[in-house]
């Protein structure tokens, strides 16, 4: 059932791109702090850049827990789950980098460019899957249309500074009160 990888070959890379979606968690080094999963996509936004690298291009958002938890103790793992197909899921642990957006070029990525926050390095350190029995099967129907046009009302009406002060107003620090982009 579970298997461990040496590596990111090119058929777990190719599965990896296929699927719709991933998840990235962290967690603060304090055991009061709150741990974060975040939904994450589309897949376009994660590339594997060699056997042992992943990255993707980290959007405007309303938190900054990931970048927080990153800066204080580099932990993250990145999952991914077969929702078509047969069941899998498949966890990419390692040590997490903050860079600055255009770091890495994310050709396929359909983003107006102010939307592009940070890049997320990650050292890929384990590489594990497991069966996916408990993943429902899901149909895809699309991405949803809500980030792009609220990034663009918030440029028109505010300029294009307007993501900018965004960013400076509420990722700042994390719920913890981490810095994070401050």
């Amino acid at each position: 059932m579970a298997k461990i990888f040496d590596a990111i070959d090119s058929r777990l890379g190719a599965w990896i791109a296929r699927q719709r979606m991933f998840f990235v968690a962290t967690a603060p080094t304090g055991a009061d702090g709150h741990v974060n999963v975040s939904p994450k996509g589309p897949i376009e936004t994660l590339r594997v850049l060699d056997e042992h690298t992943v990255a993707y291009l980290d959007l405007v958002g309303s938190g900054a827990e990931t970048i927080a938890h990153l800066r204080e103790n580099g932990r993250v793992v990145v999952m991914l789950c077969a929702f078509e197909g047969p069941p899998r899921i498949v966890r990419l642990h390692g040590r997490g980098q903050v860079l600055d957006a255009g770091a890495i070029d994310f050709p396929d990525v359909d983003a107006l460019p102010e939307q592009h926050r940070t890049v997320i390095r990650v050292d890929v350190e384990r590489i594990a899957d497991s069966c996916g029995y408990g993943v429902p099967l899901m149909s895809y129907e699309g991405e949803r249309p809500q980030s792009l046009a609220w990034a663009q009302t918030k440029l028109a009406k505010g300029g294009p500074g307007a993501l900018d002060d965004y960013v400076a107003d509420k990722n700042a620090v994390s719920i913890d009160g981490l810095p994070a982009l401050g």
